[in-house]
């Protein structure tokens, strides 16, 4: 039975849960629900805290874990990427008092409060910047203004937050996150770990893409699949008006007014766009 560890709480929990439904997986009905046995598709799901899972997906407790890059690579556990799910992202910065430091080279002999020393360790390292990383739990805005840090580095979404508290980002992104999939390293390929990555990998095809269905003369097919190539090819299938053909096609869901727009103006008709419950490719 493959044992996934899934987020308990936090920003990244929620999303987590919807995708492993959408992939047609049991899920918790409760947040007291520590462990979920889906006997129907042979996986055990274990709701952890976020910075735990890269721990026991390292140590090979568990098989497989959702989480997010910052929090992996925070960690240190012997745990890698699979791939990115495509929620929870955010972008990690640094931030200092408003009109203080400029570059993050003003941080030499600095005091940096976060609750994600081993990246930013890594990070001024790499760049030759020597500082003293205080390490916090939670809530590193107010180190600064308590007299911890001269400076910080927090996952920022908005900004609103630092800007309240009087905060101002400089210098590039430490890091851009999000939830991944991530697998101990080295592990071993096993037919079960594959049905579930098929099936997330499922999800992540079916919310990027949508279903267009269209009507068009024959002598602008050529010109209509090239705008809506499909995954492998179109289907084209004939009309019992003479002279016309319905073509059906995946088209990314961004780019999907557009085309129809460029379609429409090709003489294309019935034009029809539905959503993708689930998809295998």
């Amino acid at each position: 039975m493959l044992k996934i560890a899934v987020p308990n709480k936090g920003a990244l929990a929620e999303a987590a849960v919807a995708m492993l439904a959408e992939a047609g997986y049991h899920q918790r009905r409760s947040s007291r629900d520590l462990v979920i046995r889906d006997v129907d598709n042979d996986v055990e799901f274990f709701y952890l805290r976020p910075r735990d899972i890269a721990v026991y997906v390292g140590e090979g407790t568990l098989d497989v874990g959702i989480t997010g890059r910052d929090l992996l690579l925070d960690s240190g556990a012997d745990a890698d990427e699979v791939k990115g799910l495509g929620f929870g992202r955010s972008s990690f910065r640094f931030a200092v008092p408003a009109g203080t430091m400029s570059e993050v080279s003003d941080f030499d002999g600095r005091r940096i409060a976060t609750s994600y020393a081993t990246v930013v360790r890594a990070y001024l390292s790499e760049r030759g910047i020597d500082t003293h990383v205080v390490r916090l739990d939670g809530a590193v805005e107010s180190a600064i203004r308590l007299g911890v840090a001269d400076a910080i580095a927090d996952v920022v979404e908005t900004g609103s937050t630092l800007r309240q508290a009087g905060l101002e980002v400089i210098g590039d992104p430490i890091l851009e996150s999000e939830a991944v999939l991530i697998r101990p390293n080295n592990a071993n390929e096993t037919s079960a770990y594959d049905v579930f990555e098929r099936r997330l990998q499922g999800v992540l095809v079916a919310r990027a893409y949508v279903m267009m269905d269209y009507d068009i003369r024959t002598e602008h097919v050529e010109r209509a699949v090239a705008l809506t190539p499909g995954i492998e090819s179109p289907t084209v299938s004939p009309l019992h008006r003479e002279g016309w053909v319905a073509v059906r096609s995946m088209v990314r869901r961004d780019a999907a007014q557009k085309v129809m727009d460029e379609l429409w103006a090709l003489g294309a008709r019935g034009t029809l766009v539905t959503d993708i419950l689930a998809c295998r490719l």
